[in-house]
């Protein structure tokens, strides 16, 4: 190797980085102690930025484009080397190439259940889940904020970070929404938007940009998904009496004199089936007593007094409310199973409230 072969080969006159990775967020430029060469040519690639760093100090940002690099184009740069009449020999800085393009499928999600108020089922645990989208849209903060000296940087290294913002922005949000549980899975799209618009003032100062945030689930403790579905299961089986007696039935058609044991129990089920349908036609028998159904439970609303929520009330208390001119018609209620906020004169349930009240008097 000749002596200008050698000197050629510790200056660097091409400087470009080329991404095969999926989660490359910065790469810094290896130089392996080589300084650059003037007039060095920098690629800059749709989608990067490259940032010169001098000792520790951002200098000059190129955007997607090739340059020759010269005193012209590091303004910055040669401020802070002392260049006043340029250069003609190699210089030492860092370059760090930031990726600009939008990182998807980033993945999100509460580590411990949230506690919440629910109309229909008191305090539950929620937990929740989903994925966003960022990017990079200032690469000198987020340099300076976030990657510091790290020679390549990627989203394993910020994902975490981001996590806790957006899940203590989510439990803020679903805590004062006051959706009830069953109602969540409607709501996803609306939460998700303004969950973007909580979440982005705290990213500012990292120099990244939350594009786009998913909720996929709201999920309860196992214990009560059971629970709802008994619920649900219930409400299928309609009247449980039809159902009982189909059952036993169905049954008997189905014992075909197998066995001895099977045999009896199928009479006995066709004797007490009999007995049934017999005093339910009046057709002899011992009348069963009847069992009154449940007491209804009161129906009670929530008022909006002063722009606060106050309540719930029963009708009783609304009554007194009433006579006292503390409400009235326009006042806003709401309960359970109520779509939104409405007047109270247009509420069904409150008509005999109003009712129930004599008009005035007429005048003398």
């Amino acid at each position: 190797m000749s002596l200008w072969q050698k000197i050629k080969g510790e200056f660097v006159d091409i400087i470009q980085w080329t991404d095969d990775t999926q989660n490359t967020m910065v790469y810094r430029f290896e130089r392996y102690g080589n300084q650059i060469k003037n007039e060095a040519k920098l690629t800059v690639r749709e989608s990067q930025v490259a940032v010169f760093v001098n000792e520790g100090e951002i200098a000059d940002v190129f955007d997607p484009g090739m340059y020759t690099l010269t005193t012209q184009n590091l303004p910055l740069l040669s401020t802070l080397k002392g260049w006043q009449y340029g250069f003609n020999s190699p210089f030492l800085a860092e370059v760090y190439f930031v990726n600009t393009k939008r990182f998807t499928d980033l993945k999100w999600g509460t580590m411990n259940p949230i506690m919440m108020r629910d109309p229909d089922f008191g305090i539950v645990r929620v937990r929740a889940f989903g994925s966003y989208t960022i990017s990079v849209k200032d690469p000198s903060a987020f340099l300076k904020n976030v990657v510091g000296t790290n020679g390549e940087f990627t989203t394993d290294s910020v994902v975490s970070q981001i996590r806790n913002v957006i899940v203590a922005k989510f439990s803020d949000v679903i805590g004062q929404a006051k959706i009830p549980v069953l109602d969540l899975a409607g709501r996803y799209g609306e939460m998700s938007e303004f969950l973007v618009q909580n979440v982005q003032p705290s990213l500012d100062i990292y120099g990244l940009e939350l594009h786009q945030m998913l909720i996929e689930n709201i999920s309860l403790p196992p214990e009560v998904e059971q629970a709802i579905d008994k619920r649900s299961s219930m409400g299928a089986v309609g009247n449980l009496d039809n159902y009982l007696k189909f059952q036993a039935a169905d049954t008997m058609g189905k014992g075909g004199g197998s066995s001895t044991m099977g045999d009896a129990l199928g009479a006995g089920l066709g004797f007490a089936m009999a007995n049934q349908m017999a005093n339910g036609l009046g057709g002899g028998g011992t009348p069963t007593a009847a069992t009154p159904p449940p007491v209804p439970a009161e129906v009670t609303f929530f008022v909006a007094e002063n722009g606060q929520q106050t309540g719930p009330f029963g009708t009783g208390v609304l009554q007194q409310k009433l006579a006292a001119g503390t409400f009235g018609a326009e006042s806003l209620v709401w309960r359970a199973g109520m779509a939104q906020w409405t007047k109270a004169g247009e509420v069904a349930d409150l008509a005999n409230v109003f009712g129930s009240v004599p008009p005035p008097l007429p005048p003398q």
